[in-house]
């Protein structure tokens, strides 16, 4: 699948409601904003503005699904690659969701049971479709990503601007992904109104919020894709040589 470009048209409707968030913002100006004659009330400008939170998080939740899709699709391509060719991380993820290891009984104990009856077949037997699970729950924030792109074996490398970006404090002592992943965890359960979350929220804030959060889930999204171009979801013996005949 091709993650860019999901990336950029769910990240396109964030920016079209900034946008208008943005114009509903300078009409304030010269008194209460207005649509078709009707003039928008301070509580429904703060409504608005909360829900941007829960538009980022959609956007963190589906950048982790699609990253992990994406390495799914990789490992099973056409049956090209058998389960012997898989890093060994990538293998016990196959396993995991073979055996489903991780439902009940002790996990750890019935994974690696299940590794050491996959070693006996990895000589044979073909990765077809599968999935990955991305774990998480509803706490994306960059930890999470931290340990998701562990369990794979990628080193997640972002830039220290990016990383920077996500992990400054911004507010009750959380960053940027922190903040989203907080406050629609608050909004999603009904903790807060959708009014006394946008309380004091500005254009301004939601788009730095925004800016630092895009940042660093497009270097989420180029580790990924240079792991996958790179075929290092494979063991090193196994990964083609560019250029070479497939």
């Amino acid at each position: 699948m091709d993650i860019t470009q999901a990336f950029d048209e769910r990240l396109q409707e964030i920016n079209e409601y900034l946008t208008l968030l943005e114009a509903l913002e300078r009409q304030t100006q010269d008194g209460p904003p207005k649509i078709g004659g009707k003039a928008i009330t301070a509580q429904q400008k703060r409504i608005l503005c909360s829900s941007v939170y829960l538009q980022l998080y959609n956007l963190v939740e589906a950048t982790a699904t699609w990253c992990m899709k994406a390495v799914a699709e990789a490992a099973a391509e056409n049956g090209r690659w058998r389960l012997g060719d898989l890093s060994v991380d990538l293998r016990r993820e196959w396993v995991r969701h073979t055996a489903r290891t991780h439902i009940e009984m002790n996990r750890d104990k019935r994974l690696t049971k299940a590794v050491e009856f996959c070693d006996r077949l990895i000589q044979t037997v073909a990765v077809s479709d599968w999935e990955i699970e991305k774990g998480g729950g509803g706490n994306w924030d960059d930890r999470a990503f931290e340990k998701m792109t562990g369990r794979i074996g990628l080193e997640l490398n972002v830039s220290a601007t990016a990383k920077k970006g996500v992990k400054q404090r911004l507010r009750d002592d959380k960053g940027a992904l922190g903040l989203v992943k907080s406050f629609r965890n608050e909004l999603a359960h009904g903790n807060i109104s959708f009014s006394d979350r946008g309380e004091g929220v500005t254009v301004a804030d939601l788009k730095d919020i925004k800016k630092r959060v895009e940042q660093y889930l497009k270097e989420v999204i180029r580790v990924f894709s240079d792991y996958i171009d790179g075929y290092k979801f494979l063991i090193p013996e196994r990964r083609p040589v560019k250029g070479a005949p497939a």
